[in-house]
């Protein structure tokens, strides 16, 4: 065991004085060493209760014949972090998480580790982290959120986000944008619908890193309490049967990732994550992957905020191994690949059954039969961009109009509430991309004063930054290179004409190429927005987003 270099014979005797002087005993120090990597703040309405899974974890871990013994990790909100300068922030945290998980396990010599995160960087953070390591690691989350209700129907925090717009254009009063505020999130949990958590958590699952159902259980339920419990007692199977990271997250699991992303429709934030957890794990992922298995992935599932249905729906449904399974008909998942769980991706869903045809279609049936993510090129993204197309209005999958350009969020959201944007515009937002935000704002701003202005069906939005995974609408994401990387982002003019076909995956504006030479020529590139501390680090390690965004 790693812990045994640290803590047996002689020249362990000083770590086990201190591990003495906090209470514990020679049994306890003998036995495998477990890292509870806790994520628990009281800031985040996914992590508020991780406290419960983490004691669950330990209970696990310690009736499985280990030692557990916690370290926390941080997490921000992108709810409270969205629509000011704190949204620099979260993408940049997802390395400061990977960074200090790395950190501690190799610091103490951890035999293994249970990873408890549930929220949007955190969860890809702790997976780069466990790829890196590569010593024994299971997953579980927090689990999601339940829908909130309103007058009879189901909301989620995209309800609220979007209420902003329609207060903006005086259809609601404050006492009704209050009321909805206290309903959308009635609990702890990650936002209740497919958005970036969600996504995230439910792709754990399917990567082997989790146990089943680690995507959908709800967040306050017995289930999720047992699932933590098992994941405890799964690391040290996994300490027992050598299974580790590296033998899990193989290019094979990346595809299966890959193809239950497009079948969900998950958040557009995956297309950062899973290439930044491959690059963690050797592998390279490039978006031609996504769009190559979007091509030929049957789209099944509609959840919020591309349709009517929550993550509870979903679990209630069969979960992510029903939707696995249901793919596999078509040969579309890779089930001779090993799982945390110690068996393969086959046998883990063998007995799953779709109980409710209406939340998951079947292959023969579905919604469409094409992926709900799209990755479009042009000479606007020589390198790519994304767009959620599941949750675009048909009216918007092929659009032509007049460029309204902003140099930061701010301006964006501005311009929106005073009504300076008109049906059929395209606005651009640029420098908010991993470098020149720095971090990469994500935007449900803009995109939910948008639609809650009633413009999402006349109105697309360009930017080198990106898009929360509550997002719906013509909403263009990461493209590449960025406005701060000499992207041809940078040089659009008020006025330009853009032209989006998400069917054909082009994203065009109509310059000449002496137009385009004669703007870079005249064109001055900006000063960095920040100087100074991590961001400006960041800053300067930080690859474009269709590489993960990851620092070299």
């Amino acid at each position: 065991m790693k812990s045994d270099k640290i803590f047996k014979g002689a020249k362990g005797a000083p770590a086990r004085s201190l591990l003495y002087g906090m209470g514990y005993t020679k049994e306890e120090i003998d036995k495998p060493l477990i890292g509870i990597v806790n994520a628990h703040n009281e800031i985040i309405a996914g992590h508020i209760h991780l406290d419960q899974i983490a004691e669950a974890a330990k209970k696990g871990v310690a009736m499985a014949g280990g030692t557990p013994i916690e370290f926390p990790a941080i997490g921000i909100c992108d709810g409270i972090a969205m629509g000011h300068e704190g949204m620099k922030y979260p993408l940049a945290s997802r390395e400061l998480i990977a960074d200090s998980v790395e950190a501690m396990a190799l610091a103490h010599g951890f035999d293994g580790l249970v990873l408890i995160p549930n929220c949007d960087k955190i969860i890809p953070g702790m997976l780069m982290a466990a790829a890196r390591l590569n010593i024994p690691c299971v997953v579980v989350s927090g689990g999601p959120m339940r829908a909130g209700k309103y007058n009879g129907e189901n909301i989620d925090f995209s309800t609220i986000i979007e209420k902003v717009g329609t207060y903006q254009k005086g259809q609601i009063s404050d006492d009704e944008l209050e009321n909805i505020s206290r309903k959308a999130c009635p609990g702890c949990g990650s936002c209740s619908g497919l958005f970036t958590a969600n996504s995230m958590n439910c792709l754990t699952e399917v990567l082997g890193m989790g146990l089943p159902y680690n995507g959908t259980a709800m967040a306050h339920s017995g289930e999720r309490i047992r699932l933590a419990k098992y994941a405890g007692m799964k690391v040290m199977e996994c300490i027992e049967k050598d299974i580790k990271p590296l033998d899990v997250l193989t290019l094979d699991a990346f595809k299966n990732a890959i193809t239950v992303d497009m079948a969900m429709a998950g958040s557009t934030n995956t297309v950062l994550h899973l290439p930044a957890i491959a690059h963690e794990a050797g592998i390279e992922l490039k978006l031609d992957l996504f769009d190559e298995i979007s091509q030929k992935t049957p789209y099944l599932t509609k959840l919020s905020p591309s349709g009517k249905h929550h993550m509870e729906d979903l679990h209630l449904a069969g979960g992510i191994p029903a939707l696995m399974k249901e793919l596999a008909k078509k040969g579309l998942i890779k089930e001779d690949l090993i799982t945390i769980t110690g068996l393969t991706v086959g046998e883990n869903i063998e007995n799953a059954k779709i109980r409710n045809r209406d939340v998951i279609k079947s292959v023969e049936e579905p919604y469409r039969s094409t992926g709900g993510l799209a990755i479009l090129t042009g000479n606007l993204a020589t390198d790519g961009c994304v767009v959620k197309e599941s949750a675009v209005a048909d009216e918007m999958l092929n659009h032509k109009g007049s460029a309204k350009v902003f140099n930061s969020e701010e301006d964006a959201v501005n311009a929106i509430f005073q009504g300076k944007i008109e049906k059929g515009d395209v606005v651009v937002i640029r420098y908010e991309g991993p470098k020149g935000g720095p971090g990469m704002r994500e935007m449900l701003s803009p995109t939910s004063a948008i639609a809650g202005m009633g413009l999402d069906k006349d109105v697309a939005l360009l930017t080198d930054g990106r898009f929360s995974g509550a997002t719906r609408g013509a909403a263009i994401g990461h493209i590449s290179p960025e406005a701060m990387e000499g992207g041809l982002i940078g040089l659009i003019e008020d006025g330009d004409i853009i032209e989006i076909d998400i069917p054909n995956k082009k994203l065009e504006v109509k310059l000449s190429q002496d137009e385009i030479d004669r703007r870079k020529e005249k064109h001055i590139k900006p000063e960095p927005k920040v100087k100074k501390g991590y961001l400006a680090r960041y800053a300067k390690l930080v690859t474009s987003a269709n590489t993960g965004a990851v620092l070299k």
